[in-house]
């Protein structure tokens, strides 16, 4: 006498495709081509330039590169709500006097190396707080969020710092075959983190922390320590959009990347990264920034209000987090 079990079919390939990665991907991408229609449709020959698709991508360039450190650091279950402030104390320490004279005598890449070591130590900081303190990420970020942003006003003395380099504002301001240098630096920080999360055994490593810690923990990986370098190295992207931001507006000031921590999240959340860590891609991170940046443009071709603008950011943002939910209890 035989028995039979009943075993669940298996999900067709069409299904497999469009509940992974792969699928994620294609819904940003019809959701930026549904952006496109409708910008098109209601700014016409304004919206439907090149020299606007390039408007676009410069305005999603400095939020963009921090973007990508946050989907790293999300991706292994934390959050940074301090790298608005990081900004803006980079921006400040690279622009004070001392560092300007020091840029004159020697070259205006001192001035970008000031502001890198500033987003990074600040990142490491957090690193070490997070990772060897045992302090939660919110708590520890937020307080490097309100400490960061006082201390580069008290650096800035509530003033702008204008910059004096004319070598340095010349090479950020540069176009290279047409396109501006601060898209080029976000191609390439998104190249990179890329390659970072999916071609290198650091990746990896963050992926698995991001599922689960601990089991991470007893599979050999140094936990604290990957942790400390995944702040650092967000705090380093900070530090490279406080560059970019410098050469945009030719003076560092504490107002710098103001709710640029929020933005970022946003970007990451809709580009399809678990909250909850454990899963996330780089390339939806970038179809969410600019998903986010052609939105702001579509608005602004209309002349609508910028109220009416984070009321529809707002919607996104929720609309993805149920959809994490779902995808997240469909997964378990």
């Amino acid at each position: 006498m035989t028995t039979t079990t009943d075993t669940p079919a298996a999900p067709s390939a069409v299904r497999r495709v469009f509940s992974g990665s792969v699928g994620r991907n294609l819904g940003l991408v019809l959701a930026l081509v549904i952006l496109i229609v409708v910008g098109v449709a209601t700014a016409g020959d304004t919206f439907a330039t090149f020299s606007n698709a390039l408007v676009i991508l410069r305005q999603a360039s400095i939020g963009g590169v921090i973007a990508i450190g946050m989907t790293l650091v999300i991706i292994s279950g934390g959050i940074d709500l301090s790298v608005g402030s990081v900004l803006g104390l980079a921006s400040v320490v690279a622009t004070i006097a001392a560092v300007q004279d020091l840029a004159d005598q020697v070259h205006w890449i001192v001035m970008v190396l000031i502001a890198l070591a500033t987003g990074l130590l600040a990142g490491l900081v957090n690193g070490v707080v997070i990772a060897y303190g045992k302090v939660a990420a919110f708590m520890t970020t937020l307080a490097m969020m309100v400490g960061a942003r006082g201390l580069a006003e008290l650096v800035a003395q509530n003033r702008t710092l204008v910059i004096s380099d004319r070598g340095f504002l010349g090479a950020m301001n540069v176009d290279l075959l047409g396109v501006d240098i601060l898209i080029w630096i976000f191609a390439v920080v998104a190249v990179a983190g890329w390659f970072l999360l999916n071609r290198t055994t650091f990746g990896r490593r963050t992926v698995a922390i991001g599922g689960n810690a601990e089991a991470a923990r007893l599979a050999g990986i140094a936990v604290r320590r990957h942790t400390m370098w995944l702040y650092g190295i967000l705090g380093l992207c900070s530090g490279i959009a406080a560059v970019m931001m410098l050469g945009r507006t030719q003076a560092g000031t504490s107002t710098h990347g103001l709710l640029y921590e929020l933005d970022a999240i946003a970007a990451v959340v809709v580009g399809g990264t678990l909250l909850a860590g454990g899963k996330g891609t780089v390339t939806g991170t970038v179809f969410g920034v600019l998903i986010f940046a052609t939105l702001s443009n579509v608005f602004v071709q209309n002349n609508l209000a910028s109220s009416v603008q984070a009321v529809a950011k707002g919607v996104i943002i929720v609309v993805a987090v149920l959809l994490q939910q779902r995808l997240a209890g469909r997964e378990r």
